[in-house]
Order: C-alpha cells, then sequence, then structure tokens
C-alpha cells in the first residue's frame, strides 16, 4: 500500500519503520528534514512538503498536539487539500475530542475518509510494533485500515462509527496513567521516609497484587529517579490531563481526581521540568515529604 507518513516524532519514527519493514511503500515528511534520514536509508522516500505526502492510499499523522495537527491538516496545501479521491487519513495523534469531530465533519463534507487510531505505549513499543491502538471511524473504513494497524500494533480496540471516541477512550486512559504515577509517587514517599527501600517496596507491589506493566514501568521511573531523557515529556502529559478535563466538562462528568493531576503538572512545570517525562509527577509527593533517601 503507498503510504505517507507525517510526523517523526519519538513515536512517529517507530511506527513508521514498522510500516517499511512490513513492505509498504512509504513516503515520509517531517517539518526537521534530518529526521527523515533513517527511513530514507531504509526505502522510504522523504516528502518535499505535506501535499507530497498526501499522494498514496492513505496519509497518516502521528503529531503533537491540536495546533499540530490543526497546520498539518488544513489550509490550501495540508492534507485535506491534498488527498487523492478514495484515500484515507488515519489521525494517530492524542487530540482533542473537540477537534476530532472537526475532522470528521470536515473530511466528511469534502468527501474523505477518516479514521481516529491514537495508540497506547511508549516509543520503545512503538518501535517493537508492540502498541495498543484505538480506532473509531466507519467499519468499512477501519477495516480497509486494519492491515496497516496490525503492522504497527499488538491489538486493536474498535470503538465504533464516530472517531472522536477514540480520542475520548486514549484521553481517559492517559487520565489512568497519571493517577498511577501520582499514587506510586505518594505510596512511595510514604514508605521510603520510613526507612523502606523502595526498590524491594516496588519488587514486592509488581509481583503481587499491581503486576501490570503499568505500574513496573513508571514505578521503576520512580524508584530509580530516572526522568531523563524524556520518552514521553511533562508538557505533553499536562496536555493530555486538560484535554481529558475538557472532554469531561462537555459530557458533564466530575473529576477531580483529574483537577488535582492538572495542579502536579503546573507546580512541576512551574519548577522548570518542561524536559522531564512525565513521570517525574511522582517525584513530588516525595518532595513535599524533604525525605532523604538513599
Amino acid at each position: 500500500m503507498k503510504i505517507g507518513f507525517i510526523g517523526l516524532g519519538r513515536m512517529g519514527s517507530g511506527i513508521a519503520m514498522n510500516l517499511l519493514k512490513a513492505g509498504h511503500d512509504l513516503v515520509v515528511y517531517n517539518r526537521t528534514p534530518g529526521k527523515t534520514k533513517a527511513l530514507v536509508s531504509q526505502g522510504a522516500r522523504a516528502a518535499t512538503d505535506v501535499a507530497d505526502a498526501c499522494r498514496g492510499d492513505v496519509v497518516i499523522t502521528m503529531l503533537a498536539d491540536d495546533a499540530a495537527v490543526e497546520g498539518v491538516t488544513f489550509g490550501d496545501k495540508g492534507v485535506l487539500a491534498s488527498l487523492r479521491p478514495g484515500a484515507i487519513h488515519i489521525s494517530m495523534s492524542t487530540i482533542s475530542v473537540a477537534l476530532s469531530e472537526r475532522l470528521a465533519a470536515t473530511h466528511a463534507k469534502a468527501g474523505w475518509r477518516y479514521v481516529a487510531a491514537p495508540v497506547f505505549g511508549r516509543p520503545e513499543a512503538a518501535a517493537a510494533g508492540k502498541l495498543f491502538i484505538v480506532a473509531g471511524g466507519e467499519p468499512d473504513v477501519v477495516e480497509v485500515c486494519t492491515p496497516l494497524l496490525g503492522a504497527i500494533g499488538q491489538s486493536v480496540f474498535r470503538v465504533g462509527a464516530e472517531p472522536q471516541l477514540a480520542n475520548l477512550v486514549k484521553l481517559s486512559g492517559n487520565f489512568l496513567t497519571a493517577s498511577v504515577i501520582e499514587a506510586l509517587g505518594e505510596a512511595m514517599a510514604l514508605v521510603g521516609k520510613a526507612g523502606i527501600d523502595r526498590r524491594e517496596y516496588l519488587a514486592f507491589l509488581t509481583s503481587t497484587l499491581f503486576a501490570a506493566p503499568v505500574y513496573k514501568t513508571y514505578g521503576g521511573l520512580i524508584a530509580e529517579e530516572h526522568f531523563e531523557p524524556a520518552q514521553f515529556a511533562a508538557p505533553l502529559g499536562f496536555k493530555d490531563i486538560r484535554l481529558a478535563i475538557a472532554a469531561a466538562e462537555g459530557y458533564g462528568v466530575p473529576m477531580p481526581l483529574a483537577s488535582l493531576l492538572h495542579d502536579r503538572f503546573v507546580r512541576l512545570l512551574a519548577q522548570g521540568g518542561n524536559e522531564l517525562d512525565w513521570s517525574a509527577i511522582g517525584e513530588l509527593a516525595a518532595k513535599d515529604a524533604v525525605a532523604n533517601f538513599a
């Protein structure tokens, strides 16, 4: 299949490489041209602009936020203006429910096909083709995309014909992950200040009641205070919590824990945490306790 891929950040590069390995004809575009070199060396072609990446059967966008997606999608040489008849736009970005609704409506009006397919997993999972994908869109269109999604992920969860529901699931999942990070940080601060080794504590937790990967991954980062280099930067985590709160307001659902997480991110960023991994909010409780861990 002829695929255009736009957005070669930490996640996008791994996803694009797996599509290339699966034998697809890949054209890649990134605002910073240097990020295309590794893929071009493996057989991809570098697009000259966004429009050049939209000449195939599918164009995939994997971008940081709403503003980036809007900038690439709309405009005279954007995705909407450049797709060929019958082509599909797959948006894998973590964006607001409101923007996903707008994208679905504008694509439908233009006669183009659109699927929202945000992913769960860190960059190492993207590189290994082990992402979990949430897909929203017309069933026949999602079906066409299934082989592509299978090349980059280990499972696909279909949520229905409304693309924005996939984005809602993604935001709710990131809210839950941030909640786990905060809870782990508070628990580790408590036992650590009492003199219990945080690594041994984590080993006990993750071999008994909390064996899920999210506890092992983020618990390990907190226990080791390993927040650099960021695999998922704190500003992006903050963005996702803000979007989850906005979605909750739209649906009339109170989320008091999300408000607490919002404030934790405000504090982390205000204290210079812009370059840290989002798991660094899990260290704030220890700082509050003025603990001195060995």
